[in-house]
């Protein structure tokens, strides 16, 4: 064991990443993921003082990754309805190419993300957040018409979830998808605009 190597939570994350996609999740342990970074299992316990507190912080980091991009068209200062419009494509276009690229690994996520409903939940309402961001912009912009930007947010993210929520998953193979997404948001960003 190399107890000299400095262990970050970092490491740790991207440690327990691979051993989770060699090993998927029902099989991999602490132990495997000490083992890969040539420390003792108690070594990984002193950042992370449970497996489920590990488990929680892989699931953590992963919404954060694919939040990143998210984040950043929310911060923008263009006209808000091309924003939303990118938005909730990006949101879409994460999904999708999770579950398509790597299966494997998504499935392994979605547990990860059911046994941390906190971290989720906390990820889905700064989703919602930052739609109603994208909202207040679009009303001073004098573009949309909304009277409560939060719940108005929370709408369009449930009247979206059949292009995001896993649970749709098989779904988002069909030839027509991209068709329909095209529909659905120029129904939404309609019903939005200023008259």
């Amino acid at each position: 064991m190399n107890e000299a190597v400095v262990l970050t939570p970092e490491r740790i994350l991207e440690a327990t990443e691979d051993v989770l996609r060699r090993f998927g999740l029902a099989k991999a342990t602490v132990v495997d993921v000490a083992r890969a970074l040539d420390v003792s299992h108690g070594s990984v316990y002193r950042h992370f003082p449970s497996k489920a507190s590990l488990r929680q912080a892989v699931a953590k980091r992963w919404l954060d990754r694919m939040g990143a991009p998210l984040r950043q068209i929310a911060a923008e200062t263009g006209p808000a309805p091309e924003r939303l419009d990118r938005w909730l494509r990006a949101l879409f276009a994460a999904k999708h190419t999770r579950v398509n690229d790597d299966p494997e690994m998504f499935e392994t996520y979605l547990t990860l993300a059911r046994e941390a409903c906190a971290t989720v939940r906390a990820h889905k309402e700064g989703l919602v957040d930052q739609v109603a961001g994208i909202l207040t912009d679009g009303v001073k912009q004098g573009v949309f018409e909304v009277a409560d930007a939060r719940a108005t947010a929370k709408a369009i993210f449930d009247a979206t979830s059949r292009y995001h929520h896993p649970g749709h998953a098989l779904e988002w193979k069909d030839a027509d998808l991209p068709a329909r997404i095209d529909a659905t948001l120029a129904l939404l960003l309609r019903g939005l605009r200023a008259c």
